[in-house]
C-alpha cells in the first residue's frame, strides 16, 4: 500500500511540474515595436546631393561606383567648365557612364 501511495505521489508531483513548466508564461514578453520603426529603411528618402556644391568625399561617400579618383575629376569638371546645368551633364566626366549615371540618379540634383 505503502509503495503505490508514494508512486501515486511521485507521479503527481512529477506531472505538476511538467504542466507548471509549459504553462507557463515567457519571462520576457516582447515590446510593441512602434509604427514609424517599422518602416523600411529603404522606403525613405534619400538625400539629394548637389553636383554644384558637394565635395570630392561627400561624392566618394554617398554614390554609387564613384571612387576618390572620379570624385576628383567631377570636381575638376566643375572648375573647369562651370557649374553643372543638368544631371546628365555627368556624362561628360570622364569616367562616368551611362549605367553609373542611371544608378546615381535618383541620389543627385542640381542647384
Amino acid at each position: 500500500m505503502r509503495k503505490s501511495v508514494l508512486s501515486s505521489l511521485v507521479f503527481a508531483v512529477l506531472t505538476s511540474l511538467s504542466v507548471a513548466a509549459f504553462a507557463a508564461p515567457s519571462a520576457k514578453p516582447e515590446a510593441p515595436v512602434p509604427v514609424g520603426a517599422q518602416v523600411d529603411k529603404s522606403e525613405q528618402p534619400t538625400p539629394k546631393i548637389n553636383l554644384n556644391a558637394a565635395d570630392a568625399e561627400t561624392l566618394r561617400r554617398d554614390l554609387f561606383g564613384i571612387g576618390a579618383a572620379k570624385a576628383k575629376a567631377i570636381i575638376a569638371y566643375r572648375e573647369s567648365n562651370g557649374s553643372f546645368t543638368a544631371v546628365d551633364e555627368l556624362l561628360e566626366v570622364k569616367g562616368i557612364g551611362k549605367s553609373l549615371l542611371e544608378k546615381n540618379r535618383d541620389r543627385l540634383e542640381v542647384k
